[in-house]
């Protein structure tokens, strides 16, 4: 199971979501057959974190999409976009 953090290209905004397949799930958002983020397309994947089971991983998405969890990934886009430079 698996946590993905998207970027739209549109606007920078981030999306977190859980899938078992992240490659189909980014085709599947970049196809806009999901709602929530289809007027932001096309989406780039961000990160993704691999855990055992799917509580594991329903916790860090919950954590991910509350706003610590925003701040740090609001953050860690900083420390990797500040290293490419």
């Amino acid at each position: 199971m698996f946590v993905y953090v998207l970027r739209s290209k549109k606007d920078g905004r981030f999306y977190v979501g859980m899938t078992v397949n992240v490659e189909k799930r980014l085709k599947e958002h970049n196809s806009g057959k999901t709602k929530s983020t289809k007027g932001y397309m096309p989406w780039e994947l961000f990160f993704t974190e691999s855990f055992n089971s799917r509580e594991e991983a329903r916790k860090r998405e919950k954590y991910l999409k509350s706003g610590y969890g925003k701040k740090w990934i609001k953050e860690k886009f900083q420390r990797s976009y500040n290293s490419v430079g």
